[in-house]
């Protein structure tokens, strides 16, 4: 059983071969912006991969948590598991730091065509969120609708207000109307594939 983690990258020296590496296999993959074959969370990956191949922040995704229960010893020097199972994310998907600033969200695609449920996510997950926001951290959602190939990023205290209401009996749902009306569009590109850094200097380093 093997865990990613995120290589270190070339030196500066080497960073425009990088880049120019990441665009090729990019560009492998989107014969056009047309083409949306790649995941949600494909998209955000390598988004992530520019922004830290040319500086401007440190994102990564998360390392889905697992319970180890059964593991066996074949040989002295090594070790094979023989039984494990993926445990309930703790807190969001990615995290990291851009412009001086702790950055933390979560990302979640949907197939209903009217609105975003909130079954979505957990209560520890909010209260996460919660924290993030207290310390002054960036926090917030990306949510693709799939049925119309729609993105958007919304802020985490409109995700906080939506999640009291449905406590106190409210709809357990955001409403697509919301997102369309409040929330921030973001339209597929290329380099990089979803450019939410660019709201995110709109939202928190615009003043």
């Amino acid at each position: 059983m093997n865990f990613r983690y995120p290589n270190r990258k070339p030196a500066q020296s080497e960073q425009q071969q990088s880049i120019q590496r990441t665009s090729l296999k990019m560009d492998e993959h989107n014969k056009s912006f047309a083409n949306r074959g790649m995941t949600f969370e494909e998209d955000i990956n390598y988004s992530n991969q520019y922004y830290l191949q040319t500086g401007s922040a440190v994102i990564h995704k998360k390392p889905t948590p697992v319970q180890i229960v059964s593991v066996d010893y074949p040989k002295r020097s090594a070790a094979v598991i023989k039984e494990a199972y993926f445990k309930q994310p703790s807190t969001t998907d990615y995290n990291g730091v851009y412009r001086g600033k702790y950055i933390d969200f979560e990302a979640k695609e949907t197939r209903n065509k009217t609105s975003f449920p909130l079954t979505n996510f957990h209560e520890h997950q909010i209260e996460h969120m919660k924290q993030v926001t207290n310390q002054d951290g960036i926090c917030f959602i990306l949510v693709r609708f799939k049925a119309s190939q729609e993105d958007f990023l919304l802020n985490a205290t409109d995700l906080f207000d939506f999640w009291e209401h449905q406590k106190k009996g409210g709809r357990k749902s955001i409403p697509k109307t919301f997102f369309t009306d409040n929330a921030h569009s973001m339209q597929l590109g290329f380099n990089p594939r979803i450019d939410y850094l660019k709201i995110i200097d709109k939202l928190f380093f615009s003043g």
